[in-house]
């Protein structure tokens, strides 16, 4: 009998064993992958043959609208003259600066003497509540050689500072023929840029045939 004791209590060992270690299917070995009880079948994510894969769809791009030109610059039958180039290349700036009223504007793009000549009508403009809506348009009609290099252009601007009248309810430009300017100009190092904003006009010129481009 004591020889029979050993192997009772072995066995028992052993069944106890078999009974923790889980189902047929496991063997009490390692965890069952995810999606399948072993590696060979419930295989998840891999397409099967023949199946249609949807691609993702990419988003639609939108093409930003390009930007309203505020004024056009009009040079006449002058547009092979230098001056008249940097008039067409810096006046889009100091329009910006009418329409903003914002005096700052001519004070970093422009020689100081230009900006002492607009920087008082910009402001007052400001005070009083006038505006300057584009588009506008401006319009070369002569230019006259003076010294020191100066070429003075004779402009036709479409339309001057409004205002709004509150009996009417609608905005009335000042001068709806359009008005004369006059700019001095000279070479910088930066090219042709607007230097003086001649005022008052030596010689008055009318600006009522003009054609405005816009």
């Amino acid at each position: 009998m004591r020889r029979l004791g050993v192997p009772a209590a072995v066995l028992a060992a052993v069944l106890l064993l078999a009974g923790c270690g889980g189902s047929g299917a496991n063997d009490g070995g390692m965890p069952t992958p995810a999606g399948g009880s072993d590696g060979s079948t419930g295989r998840t994510g891999t397409p099967t043959p023949g199946a249609s894969v949807s691609k993702p769809t990419a988003a639609p791009t939108k093409t930003a609208a390009p930007p309203k030109t505020q004024v056009i610059v009009d040079p006449g039958k002058f547009a092979d003259n230098p001056a008249v180039q940097g008039l067409k290349r810096m006046y889009p700036t100091y329009f910006r600066a009418l329409v903003a009223r914002d005096d700052k504007i001519v004070r970093n793009s422009f020689p100081g003497f230009f900006y002492a000549d607009t920087a008082i009508g910009i402001n007052e403009a400001r005070r009083n509540g006038w505006v300057m809506r584009p588009p506008g348009s401006i319009v070369v009609v002569g230019t006259e050689q003076q010294p020191y290099g100066v070429v003075r252009l004779k402009t036709c601007r479409s339309q001057t500072t409004q205002y709004w009248n509150p009996k009417t309810r609608r905005w009335v430009k000042v001068t709806p023929k359009g008005s004369p300017e006059v700019y001095d100009m000279v070479e910088t190092g930066l090219g042709w840029m607007m230097y003086r904003l001649v005022t008052p006009i030596p010689k008055p010129f009318s600006c009522a045939s003009v054609r405005y481009p816009a």
